[in-house]
């Protein structure tokens, strides 16, 4: 394969002394604020438009062409770099954000604008996703994405906390303009980070076994994971952990907190265990940047927190599920960050794009259909057995890395 690389530098840098990463991930934070204030302004002023109903189908229709478009992302990014992708992706959103933010100062839009909006952001993240993702392996060396992907980890814990009461104030003060306004605004900062990115890219049109179709290329991306000794298990491990997880971990802890009588306080006390948990694990990784036996770490995480999952919904007190809660975020947080951190560096930089699609399609496409099959399922039989099976499920991602030699014995590079 022939590839236009920029040579690297000589010294590799480490990635919590490199502007060019801090970049990124200060734009990366960025957005992601700026993702959960535009939900939150997008769900207020969807709740002040239209009935309850109407309310739901806003808030829902944007996962439809993210989840439909999201492989098709991948190709794109990879076609034309994702430096490019991810600047004009993120001009699109701010842009439209920002819009609907001047257009509710001067007029009060029906259901159907903010259902439209709701489309368009749903497409332009489809975009968006893949290629912000792709990007580290083009701004540090390979020695250091373990560390990238412990900072980003930590950042999304960050943004998490922060989010919330950033955009609960804007839409308090001002409404859901003002809401719309600062989630903009946020995209604004992110944009003009990511065009100060400096990245090594390649040139599309080398790319090898690939034609004009879209089509193909997509194809050819697939076939690529397919004949992946370790990526093929490894985003195996991920889709099936997700499938498990994402339910139990969002609709079932409110279930279970309403059924035991531990109230909003409660579900908040296990949720924030997860959140420690799982940024305490981000952070051992960005601090050592590398672990031992990666490909065998994560899949034991992947276990060992999908039977504190499960332990959850059988422990007596609130106390002890958000002890519970914080063996999960420690555990699957872990495992969650050791795998991008290797689907970075085992992936060959022309097929990242496309590989960092599939990989955020099963987080944010598919894993929350389960939520309303686990609410329905906890309401037929409860929340203990419905954990329990979940965690079965999630536990058995791990077991099948576990099974597979060449992602046990995988490493990360020092």
């Amino acid at each position: 394969m022939t590839a236009a690389i920029s040579a690297p530098p000589a010294i590799e840098r480490p990635a919590h002394r490199d502007g060019n990463v801090l970049r990124w991930l200060s734009a990366y934070t960025a957005s992601m604020i700026g993702d959960s204030v535009y939900f939150v302004a997008l769900s207020w002023a969807a709740t002040r438009s239209g009935s309850p109903a109407q309310a739901g189908l806003v808030l829902a229709v944007g996962s439809l062409p993210r989840a439909v478009l999201m492989l098709g992302g991948g190709v794109i990014a990879d076609r034309f770099g994702p430096r490019r992708v991810v600047i004009g992706s993120d001009a699109v959103r701010c842009a439209v954000i920002l819009a609907v933010a001047v257009l509710l100062l001067v007029t009060a839009p029906g259901i159907w604008l903010l259902v439209l909006v709701a489309l368009v952001f749903g497409a332009v993240d489809a975009l968006f996703l893949p290629s912000v993702g792709a990007l580290p392996a083009r701004i540090t060396a390979p020695g250091q994405l373990g560390r990238v992907q412990g900072m980003r980890g930590f950042a999304q814990r960050v943004a998490t906390v922060t989010a919330a009461p950033v955009g609960g104030l804007a839409v308090a003060m001002g409404g859901p303009a003002a809401g719309f306004g600062v989630a903009g605004v946020l995209f604004a900062v992110s944009l003009a980070l990511l065009m100060a990115v400096r990245v090594r890219e390649l040139v599309p049109d080398e790319e090898p076994g690939t034609d004009d179709s879209a089509w193909r290329q997509l194809v050819d991306g697939l076939r690529y994971i397919r004949g992946h000794r370790v990526l093929a298990p490894l985003l195996l491990v991920a889709a099936v952990m997700e499938l498990g997880f994402a339910g139990p971990a969002n609709i079932g802890v409110v279930l279970l907190a309403d059924q035991r009588g531990w109230g909003a306080a409660g579900m908040a006390w296990i949720i924030g265990g997860f959140g420690v948990g799982a940024g305490a694990a981000a952070l051992l990784l960005a601090v050592r940047g590398w672990l031992p036996r990666a490909g065998a770490v994560q899949s034991w995480g992947v276990v060992a927190g999908s039977i504190a999952l499960g332990a959850i919904a059988f422990v007596p007190s609130v106390g002890a599920a958000a002890v519970a809660g914080l063996c999960v975020g420690l555990c699957t947080g872990l495992g969650g960050a050791l795998i991008g951190a290797m689907l970075q560096t085992v992936t060959e930089p022309a097929y990242l794009g496309r590989v960092t699609s599939v990989a955020t399609l099963f987080t944010v496409g598919i894993a929350p259909l389960s939520f309303p099959v686990v609410g329905a399922a906890i309401g037929a039989w409860g929340v203990e057995p419905v954990f329990a099976a979940s965690a079965a499920v999630s536990a058995a991602g791990g077991v099948l890395g576990l099974c597979s030699g060449p992602l046990r014995r995988a490493e990360l590079p020092r």
